[in-house]
């Protein structure tokens, strides 16, 4: 592979970019979350969204608990290099708590907060402890 690409990124002090994941066909963004090399570079080779967890400090695959992956169609980054963006076929809910993307909260102008979307799985019965 051809990684000549990544000299044009800009990842920050720990090594890492955020990744923006958009609906194909919809363009709806279902999700952010940070990727380091590998995870990027094992993305493009397996075409499913890798990331790392800066929380639990380790490299992580979308759905590899909940079987809801992302399947990549095209993966682009913005003018500055520090911003990924990919395009991707979802498999069930993007977001732990069940809904189809992350963004699932509006703010009103008044502060007031709204859920708007249905939750699609109950995250208890996907993600067992």
């Amino acid at each position: 592979m051809n990684e000549a690409f990544l000299s044009k990124l800009k990842f920050n002090s720990d090594g890492l970019i955020p990744a923006i994941i958009q609906e194909r066909g919809t363009g709806k963004v279902l999700m952010m979350a940070w990727m380091n090399r590998d995870s990027l570079l094992k993305t493009i080779e397996t075409k499913r969204t890798h990331f790392w967890s800066r929380s639990r400090q380790k490299f992580w695959m979308k759905g590899e608990s909940s079987g809801h992956v992302q399947k990549v169609h095209n993966i682009s980054f913005d003018c500055d290099g520090d911003t990924i963006l990919i395009e991707a076929e979802q498999i069930g809910a993007a977001c732990h708590e069940g809904f189809k993307s992350c963004f699932f909260r509006d703010v009103s102008e008044k502060g007031d907060v709204s859920e708007n979307a249905m939750r699609l799985v109950d995250p208890e019965k996907v993600y067992k402890p």
